[in-house]
């Protein structure tokens, strides 16, 4: 297959990886005669219905520095497992699952879409209605067009069936979950977005997504993020984090039980690294990416404690929700 470096980041941390990670081979694509394939990783106890995080990324190939925060998340996991007996223990009754490429060709070629020109993030069966932002809210004209969300009727590539799936299997069954994936690309603020992105209406777990919102702002008062629902800023259609929402709520209804999952975005302020460093516009991953070295490695530490917070919160979900 044709290699790319976030690729071989993966491969190091899977031939390293501590007796309680599982990596799955999840699908296969092929673009050009060549295959890629999409990892799953799966940490902690055999049991799903324990506590699960779920940190994803990739999902648009231009935006690489997703796929690089969470490999190298997953990198300081693998050490400090190592050593650390206190995060050994958390893995006894919690579960941290991942897939940190979920686009493997569009990563490899510099493109937003997949091999078949398709923008996964517009492309399950979710409609916006008339709402949607044109163009950017996804289009079925073709696949010359950006947000382009795949023919009508069509099945859903394989990539984002591979995420549906996965998430599926390893996150649905547990009594309390989350997730973040990770994106760059809009504004010069770093957001977390929650559902819905297809319309304005009110979200069935707004209630425990602001009692998150206050154990972020009493638990890290400096933080840079702004909190906020996604279609605040804009509305589109095929979302997948909508689709997986609403199947879990389907799932959770039929049987009967109380479940919780929340689906979240972490939206990198990549305009403000374009502010700091305009020639990078000229480069076609520079309005995505921090170019400058130094402020990659930023990027890499200001993210971190967001992601171990997002841990933390759900394993310690229950005194949370009663505190706040």
């Amino acid at each position: 297959m044709g290699n790319f470096v976030e690729f071989e980041i993966l491969k190091a941390l899977i031939a390293k990886k501590p007796d309680i990670a599982r990596f799955e081979l999840l699908e296969e694509v092929e673009f050009k005669g060549e295959k890629y394939p999409i990892y799953g990783l799966v940490m902690g106890p055999e049991d799903p219905k324990v506590p699960t995080f779920g940190l994803f990324a990739g999902v648009h190939g231009l935006e690489r520095v997703g796929s690089q925060l969470v490999l190298s998340y997953i990198e300081s996991l693998f050490e400090q497992l190592a050593w650390d007996k206190d995060l050994q223990r958390k893995f006894e009754d919690s579960r941290f699952v991942s897939i940190p490429i979920i686009n493997p060709v569009g990563i490899a070629m510099g493109t937003r879409s997949n091999g078949n020109g398709v923008d996964l993030m517009r492309n399950s069966p979710v409609d916006a209605g008339s709402t949607a932002a044109f163009l950017v809210g996804g289009h079925r004209m073709g696949k010359w067009l950006p947000w382009y969300r795949g023919e009508v009727e069509a099945e859903m590539q394989k990539e984002s069936k591979a995420l549906c799936d996965f998430v599926a299997r390893h996150m649905f069954p547990s009594q309390f979950s989350m997730s973040v994936d990770v994106h760059s690309g809009f504004g010069i603020r770093d957001r977390l977005w929650y559902p819905y992105a297809r319309s304005k209406e009110i979200f069935p777990c707004l209630r425990e997504v602001e009692k998150f919102k206050s154990l972020v702002d009493h638990t890290r008062p400096h933080h840079v993020y702004m909190i906020e629902a996604q279609s605040l800023n804009y509305t589109t259609h095929g979302d997948l984090w909508d689709y997986i929402f609403d199947l879990h709520c389907e799932d959770s209804k039929l049987k009967g039980d109380t479940r919780f999952f929340v689906p979240w975005t972490l939206e990198m302020g990549s305009w403000l690294w374009v502010r700091k460093n305009p020639i990078q516009l000229f480069s076609s991953l520079g309005a995505f990416n921090p170019i400058k070295e130094h402020r990659f490695r930023r990027v890499m530490r200001r993210h971190k404690p967001l992601l171990e917070l997002f841990f933390s919160a759900v394993r310690n979900h229950e005194e949370w929700l009663k505190k706040y």
